[in-house]
Order: C-alpha cells, then sequence, then structure tokens
C-alpha cells in the first residue's frame, strides 16, 4: 500500500548532495530552482543523480471568457536498473490560482486537502518510518511547486496532474497563452529524449473572439460546433498562443460571478474599452538609473540598452530626463529635453559612456527625480531601476517611501528591482503608492526585456484614473483597489467580494485624451450561483498576494495572519500557514499521527502553523516578484 503527501512551504535553499539516506530526510529537503523558471527534474536531495525522467506532457487549456484553465498531466519513468526518485520543479504563471494537485495511485487519480505545515511534516515523517512508500510535493515560494517522486521501480511509470486557473492577459489585441516545458535536455531538466509533450487549447467560437496563431509553433485549428481547437505541432520549448480579440466601437464589460451562499458573493468584472482614435498624450517620462558598483558587468550593459529602448520609444509630443546615481546623483541635463532625434541621440551617448562604481544613494535619486514640476496637461511617468539597498542619504525605507508619497504628486511609478540584495518592501510601496507595478528581476533574466515590456505599454495611455462603480449592490475588497490606468492593449481586470444580489449596473469613470468617459452596462448579481468556483480561488489568490506586500510593508500582525490562515484553510491555496496533504483511499492513519498531527478522519488535517522559513532575501524576492504584475522578462 501507498501513501501519498503533498506538502508545501516555502524554502529556497541551496543543493545539499550525499548518498541515499535510510532515515527519514531533512524536511522540507532543499533543492535549487530550475533556470528560467522552466518545469524541469533533478536529482532528490540526497542523491547525486537521479535515473528518473520526465516522458510526456499533456497540457489541456480552456478559456472560459477571460479566464484560463490549465490541467497539466506529467509522465515520469525510471530507465534505471533500480529503484529510483528524483524532484519535479512546477511554476505557476504570475496570480494563478491553485486548483489542485493529483497523483496517480493504483491507476487512481487522487487529490488532497489543506492542513498545517507543521501537521503535514510530522506525518510524512512517521511515513517513512514506516517504511511506507511517500511521494511528497512542497511549495517552494510564491508560484513554485516540488513534487518528489519516490519511490518508482525501473520500468514503472507515475503520473502527476497540476490544475490552476489564471486570468488570460493582453498583448495588444489579443489573448495571450503560455506554456514552457522546458528544454529537451537530459542534463538539465532531466526529460527523455524519446518523450513528446501534447498541447491543446479549447475556445468558444465567437464572433468577437479570432482565429488562434502562434508566433512559436506551428498549430492546426479544429471547429467543433460551438469550440475552436487548437493543437500546437511538436509543442517543446516555450509555447506562445495568441487569440485576437475584436475591439468595437462599444466597451466591453463582463461579470463572472461565484455566489455560493455561504456569505458574500465572489465577481471577476472586466472592462475591455472601445477601439479609440489614437491621440498622442504628451508625457514626460524619467529613468532613473543604479549605477553603484554592484550593478557593473552584465547588469550596466542592459540598464543601458534598456534606456535606449525607452528613449526610441518616445514621441514627438514627449520629454525626457535621465537620472544615474551611486553615492552621488547626475543628470543628463538639468530639465527636461524634447524627444527629438538630435536630443535622443545625445542621451544614447550619455547612457554609453555610463560606468558602475560607488555606493546607492536611493533617497538623493528619487528627490531629483520629483523635483520638476509637474504640468497640468501632461501625464509624468518615473522609471525607477535598481539592485540595492540605500546606502547614502536616507537609509530607512519607510521614511524615503513617506517622503515620495508626500512629493509625487500626479505621477505614475514604476520601479524595477535587480537580484536579491534589495530592499523590497520599499520597491514595492514606490510602485503601490505611485499607482504603477514593481517588476523583479532575477540576475538571469534581462533587465533590458523588464523595461522594455513596460515602456511598450506606456506607449498610448488609453484611458486613467479610472474607477468602478456599482449600483445596485456592494463591492469591498477589491483587487486592485481605487483608481487605475489603461494603456494601449490592456484592460481592466476587477476581483471583489460582493454584498446583495440581483440586477445592477457597473459604471466606469475615467479621463481619456479626449475628455473625460462614462461606460456602463446591466449586469445581474447571483444570489446563489455554484457556476464560476474559480473566481473565488483567483479572488482569495490575489487577496493572500495582497496581504503578503503588506505584511512585507508593515510586518507581521495577529490580524493579517489570520486572514491569510483562513483564506488558505478555505479556498485550499499554499501560503506559509497551510499544506496539502493526499492519502490512498483505504489507507488508516494510526492514532498516535492522529493525536500528534491533528488528522481527522479520514486522513484530512485543517491546521495552522508557521512553516520552515526561507533564507530572507531570496524568499522575499520570489514573494515579491510573484505578487507584481508584470509577465517574467525571460
Amino acid at each position: 500500500m501507498r501513501s501519498f503527501l503533498i506538502a508545501f512551504a516555502l524554502t529556497l535553499p541551496a543543493l545539499a548532495g550525499s548518498q541515499i539516506i535510510e532515515q527519514p530526510r531533512p524536511w522540507p529537503c532543499p533543492v535549487p530552482p530550475c533556470r528560467r523558471g522552466e518545469p524541469c527534474i533533478q536529482p532528490a536531495c540526497g542523491l547525486q543523480f537521479s535515473t528518473v525522467v520526465r516522458k510526456n506532457s499533456d497540457v489541456r487549456v480552456e478559456l472560459i471568457d477571460r479566464v484560463l484553465r490549465y490541467e497539466v498531466t506529467e509522465t515520469f519513468v525510471n530507465r534505471g536498473d533500480r529503484v529510483g526518485e528524483a524532484d519535479y520543479m512546477f511554476p505557476l504563471p504570475k496570480g494563478a490560482a491553485l486548483q489542485d494537485l493529483k497523483l496517480s495511485v493504483n491507476g487512481e487519480k487522487v487529490s488532497g486537502e489543506t492542513m498545517s505545515a507543521e501537521r503535514a511534516r510530522s506525518i510524512y515523517e512517521e511515513i517513512v518510518r514506516q517504511r511506507r512508500d511517500p511521494a511528497l510535493l512542497e511549495w517552494m515560494g510564491y508560484g513554485l511547486l516540488r513534487a518528489r517522486i519516490f519511490p518508482i521501480a525501473p520500468g514503472e511509470e507515475k503520473k502527476v496532474v497540476v490544475r490552476f486557473q489564471v486570468v488570460a492577459p493582453r498583448e495588444g489585441d489579443a489573448l495571450r497563452i503560455d506554456f514552457f516545458r522546458g528544454a529537451n535536455n537530459r542534463g538539465r531538466t532531466g526529460d527523455d529524449p524519446e518523450g513528446t509533450t501534447s498541447f491543446t487549447l479549447s475556445y468558444p467560437a465567437s464572433a468577437n473572439l479570432g482565429m488562434a496563431y502562434s508566433p512559436t509553433h506551428s498549430v492546426s485549428t479544429h471547429n467543433r460546433e460551438s469550440t475552436r481547437r487548437v493543437e500546437v505541432r511538436d509543442a517543446r520549448g516555450e509555447i506562445t498562443l495568441l487569440v485576437p480579440v475584436r475591439r468595437t466601437s462599444q466597451p466591453a464589460i463582463s461579470l463572472l460571478a461565484n455566489a455560493p451562499g455561504n456569505g458574500d458573493g465572489f465577481a471577476l468584472i472586466t472592462l475591455s474599452p472601445p477601439a479609440m482614435a489614437r491621440r498622442a498624450v504628451p508625457r514626460d517620462i524619467t529613468f532613473v538609473i543604479d549605477v553603484s558598483g554592484s550593478m557593473s558587468g552584465k547588469k550596466i550593459v542592459q540598464a543601458r540598452a534598456a534606456g535606449k529602448q525607452l528613449l526610441n520609444s518616445l514621441s514627438a509630443v514627449d520629454r525626457f530626463r535621465l537620472i544615474d546615481f551611486a553615492t552621488d546623483v547626475r543628470s543628463f541635463r538639468d530639465g527636461w529635453s524634447a524627444a527629438n532625434s538630435e536630443n535622443i541621440r545625445a542621451a544614447e551617448r550619455y547612457l554609453d559612456a555610463l560606468e558602475a562604481s560607488g555606493s546607492t544613494n536611493i533617497s538623493g535619486a528619487l528627490e531629483e527625480a520629483l523635483a520638476q514640476p509637474v504640468e497640468g496637461d501632461r501625464l509624468p511617468i518615473v522609471l525607477f531601476l535598481t539592485d540595492g539597498q540605500p546606502t547614502v542619504g536616507e537609509h530607512n525605507g519607510d521614511l524615503i517611501a513617506a517622503r515620495v508619497a508626500r512629493n509625487r504628486g500626479a505621477r505614475r511609478l514604476f520601479t524595477f528591482g535587480v537580484g536579491a540584495d534589495l530592499n523590497i518592501s520599499l520597491i514595492e510601496q514606490l510602485a503601490l503608492e505611485g499607482r504603477g507595478t514593481a517588476s523583479f528581476v532575477r540576475p538571469d533574466e534581462s533587465v533590458e526585456r523588464a523595461v522594455g515590456i513596460v515602456a511598450e505599454r506606456l506607449t498610448n495611455p488609453v484611458v486613467t484614473d479610472l474607477r468602478v462603480n456599482v449600483d445596485g449592490v456592494r463591492l469591498r475588497k477589491m483587487h486592485p483597489a481605487g483608481a487605475v490606468d489603461v494603456f494601449a492593449g490592456e484592460d481592466m481586470v476587477l476581483l471583489a467580494r460582493y454584498e446583495g444580489s440581483g440586477n445592477a449596473t457597473l459604471r466606469f469613470d475615467g479621463m481619456t485624451a479626449n475628455g473625460p468617459v462614462t461606460w456602463s452596462s446591466a449586469v445581474n448579481f447571483p444570489g446563489r450561483s455554484r457556476d464560476n468556483p474559480f473566481v473565488a480561488r483567483l479572488w482569495a489568490t490575489q487577496r493572500v498576494g495582497y496581504l503578503s506586500a503588506e505584511k512585507r510593508k508593515q510586518g507581521s500582525s495577529s490580524e493579517i495572519d489570520a486572514e491569510i490562515r483562513e483564506l488558505g484553510e478555505r479556498f485550499g491555496i499554499p501560503t506559509e500557514f497551510s499544506s496539502y496533504l493526499v492519502v490512498e483511499p483505504g489507507m488508516r492513519v494510526s492514532a498516535q499521527m492522529n493525536r500528534r498531527a491533528g488528522v481527522v478522519a479520514g486522513g484530512v488535517a485543517i491546521g495552522v502553523a508557521t512553516a520552515t522559513s526561507a533564507p530572507a532575501a531570496a524568499a522575499a524576492f520570489d514573494a515579491a516578484k510573484s505578487a507584481s504584475g508584470l509577465r517574467a522578462a525571460r
């Protein structure tokens, strides 16, 4: 009889290599993440190598309104001549809501329940002591799963099924669907050279959705009644599909609601602005670049390239400033420069001359960025890039953020943190309070691409200061909260709880280049409906991300911890307090395990305990990177 334990913990330590360990391994067992965040196979903790490889991947994606529902089935096989084990790393997309994880037990797929991380550890260790055959899945920080595949006999196959949902991001006038399986490379990702990957997307054959296409692969499309089915050929490497969305002269407003009847309902509200004639909005762009000593090498080269990319995205009506800082703060010119060819060429030469040396004067750089007055008919935007902690001037991140909040005015502030040696809370606070986004870039990722993604979005503001109001019901705990800006190729996507039910009117008010605008639509908020259960999980995932950011900003509090615990247990969300346990049907858990681990009848335990903490810098960086709204820059 085999028992399967799925447990989650916040860990990100280094590889520990040794011989096979007969006694229970340290829990959680450390392994490094894969490069570029791709799924991969690595030797299990305590092993130098593994004969377990990934044989097949079957990815099925369904698009419902704006939500992508993924089901990923991975098949593993032991190509060796003795019992083997391995660790499988699987990254969830940003903002994804985990539905469940299932393991194949004697041909039957078994899922689990949420429980405390501490109790899951107790049960796991008890199973190993009894010489049972455990398989362990851990939560490796926000967005990264690790599956322990053990034991697997020579020639035997095992399956892991991961199901999750995520709101489809916009890219121009299309919805974007991504999946990265990893390279077919036995030495790095543990794939079978003869293995296969299948990828299928299904979506409604609607007049508003065009034929899907892929910039990375060949695809075939089949129309079946009211559904389009898109199959990717030779589905290896990074897969991207784009589904065109037809904009009309009218806005597209949609509501997906879930009302289980045991409290307030859950709502996913989407606004796609109408097609509008482009009219250049005059912008004042300030790019602030860290050139301290830690930015030397590849990072300063990419920062120069990012600055040039930003300069070449400017329109004739824009103005710009370049500010670089280390121990001291310098600027390209004292005031604004018009975005003409002569000034852009001079600014590019200035960027080429930048060298990395000295300390990190973050407070001085931000003061200089906010020194120029804001003119009412222009959209002021600040992009701030750093890889370090404040070491010159004001060192206290909270005081720096408070000064920026007082002096920011109407400026939008977008921040970029490079590497893990950052004041994570400061980078987040600046962006959240500046109505921008915080983007976190790993050392092996592209700074230029991260800045380029944001710069492309900022080229054409569609509507600013956009707010949603509802007549008929009350929205609360909205994410995002407050006014937002919608730029070219974006929609407004809002997750919220709602009180009340029945017919209501959704109204969006904002400002465009042509003046104020109001869009509205009649909708119905059900009082009780089991439809769209994924909306509740998506809301809860966003809520946990928001609370985690508040915790990093304000420090731990009993109220925040209690809400994170409640959300994790109720919605099955892996958090620092919750874990996931799967027990084979019919397996009896010992009374001793019940008493120690709090397992209730059937082998399911619900409880709270603090999980094993990760190294602070790496864990905080991964948490913040996953919570940020930007796609990973690779």
